[in-house]
């Protein structure tokens, strides 16, 4: 593995990159260390699993397409184990395939050719959100027996620790804050600082569905995250609609 560094005063986070394109690579990596990124450089998935189970970093940017395991079955191993950050970076840029990233457990995905500077504010906005710096809320919020504490990052329900990524927490956060109030898609990508692009390729559907598996709410007939259909989605106030 092959990591480039940066001095302590300027050093934004740790990042390990799985890309088998090693001019991608070597550019990505260039522009990451110019800005404070300190990047490890994986060229296949059994060896970015390997090593991102073996040290801890900020953010894994993850490509898809790799030699031996693929990105889709790092990611989803690595889910089980981990929840740091993942953002996936793919040619395959169809909306089924960015779903697919979603749905096992990735918290952003940009597709190729994509510009350096723009996945360096992807970064930077993941590890606002990881990192409790997304909004200025920092009070603990109570609902339903769901107790989110912003400052540590941590989630429980009804006692029970859930084990969610930055943008699931971010997420829910957002919707227990304005418990009882129905928000729309668009209202929570602005108030979770999700992407642009979100809002065409329903991420939001993915991560609330992933929500309600972790919250152990039933899909058909969930109790505390409700849909209002052609509306958006809210958090009941006592777990009753």
């Amino acid at each position: 593995m092959a990591a480039m560094t940066a001095s302590a005063s300027t050093t934004l986070g740790t990042a390990l990159l799985v890309e088998d394109d090693d001019r991608l690579a070597r550019l990505v990596g260039e522009y990451l260390h110019s800005h404070g990124v300190v990047v490890t450089r994986a060229a296949d998935g059994e060896a970015g699993l390997r090593e991102a189970l073996a040290h801890r970093f900020d953010v894994i940017l993850l490509d898809l397409m790799l030699p031996g395991r693929d990105g889709l079955d790092v990611c989803r191993e690595l889910r089980a184990r981990s929840d740091v950050p993942v953002i996936i970076l793919t040619a395959r840029g169809e909306e089924a395939d960015r779903v697919m990233g979603l749905e096992i457990g990735a918290d952003d995905y940009l597709a190729k050719p994509f510009s350096p500077r723009e996945l360096l504010a992807r970064i930077r906005a993941l590890l606002r959100r990881t990192r409790g710096q997304a909004g200025p809320a920092t009070r603990a919020v109570r609902v339903a027996g769901l107790h989110l504490d912003p400052a540590s990052r941590r989630a429980t329900l009804d006692g029970r620790e859930l084990n969610l990524t930055g943008y699931e927490f971010t997420l829910l956060r957002v919707l227990a804050e304005r418990s009882g109030r129905i928000l729309s898609r668009e209202q929570l990508l602005d108030l979770a600082k999700g992407n642009a692009e979100d809002s065409f390729d329903r991420s939001i559907d993915v991560h609330i569905s992933r929500l309600r598996q972790k919250l152990g709410d039933d899909a058909k007939n969930p109790r505390l995250l409700k849909t209002v259909r052609g509306v958006g989605y809210l958090l009941a106030v006592d777990g009753e609609a």
